[in-house]
């Protein structure tokens, strides 16, 4: 009996012990298998890591095109409304520059002597229409140039001859051949003069 006894328990033993056994295979097999998961996992974040950092530099790329358009969008239309301030500001120098050669006829023609009643009137005719052209020329801010007595500029005046006069100190404008006009602060056209030495 004890012998029957023995060899049950042995058997017993046999079978916890092959029990133990599997018990650790299949702990090892689901701890292998855990440590699998996290292997998998690491695997799948890197691409998604990858991902994640591709599109944060492509958004970082579009928001720096979209400032530096911005900014490109921003100098245009600031060197669009100078330019259409100065296209009204000057608006009318090209019919100025125009008309200077005309007015200049008519002062010439005021500077004749005339001796008849009827060369009189038409005189009078011509300096009313002088007048006129000069007020519409004021009225868009066309001033002359004031030369003879005033110290040369070269931006204000054009030295066309040099002469030695006492009467003026140097570098003073003595005489003006043709007048100069001005625009606003632009010159259209700088008054030639003879300058003393």
């Amino acid at each position: 009996m004890t012998e029957e006894r023995n060899n049950t328990e042995q058997e017993l033993n046999s079978q916890t012990e092959e029990e133990t056994v599997e018990e650790v295979f299949a702990e090892n097999e689901a701890s292998e298998q855990t440590e699998d998961i996290p292997a998998q996992e690491e695997e799948q974040q890197d691409p998604m890591e990858q991902k994640i950092a591709e599109l944060e530099g492509k958004l970082e790329e579009a928001d720096n095109r979209y400032l530096r358009l911005q900014a490109d969008f921003d100098n245009f239309r600031r060197r669009s409304r100078i330019e259409l301030e100065a296209s009204a500001k000057y608006r009318a120098q090209s019919i100025i520059t125009d008309l200077l050669p005309a007015i200049d006829n008519f002062e010439r023609a005021l500077k004749m002597d005339v001796d008849n009643d009827q060369a009189k009137s038409l005189k009078q005719g011509v300096e009313m229409v002088y007048r006129s052209l000069l007020d519409a020329l004021k009225n868009e801010g066309v001033e002359v140039i004031d030369a003879v007595g005033k110290e040369f500029d070269p931006h204000l005046h054009q030295a066309v001859m040099q002469a030695e006069d006492e009467n003026y100190g140097p570098n003073i404008v003595v005489e003006e051949f043709q007048k100069g006009y001005m625009l606003k602060d632009r010159i259209i056209r700088p008054a030639m003069v003879k300058v003393n030495q």
